[in-house]
């Protein structure tokens, strides 16, 4: 992996143009999911892991914007 590569993904990345609305349409989203999730599953083990899992998805969906826009 080159320095470029490394760079990027250790950088902070401030919102540009209209991805601050973009982050949060995901955001929004990502919690209707976790609501639905939530009202329809036990809590269990398993809710949690696939809620902790949403919210990784969630941050990586962000990150595809942050970092190649």
């Amino acid at each position: 992996m080159d320095v470029q590569e490394l760079t990027k993904r250790f950088t902070y990345h401030a919102p540009q143009g209209d991805q601050a609305p973009r982050y949060e349409a995901l955001r929004q989203g990502g919690l209707a999911l976790a609501r639905l999730w939530a009202d329809l599953c036990p809590e269990s083990r398993e809710l949690s892991v696939a809620l902790t899992h949403l919210e990784t998805a969630a941050m990586w969906a962000n990150a595809a914007i942050a970092r190649n826009e």
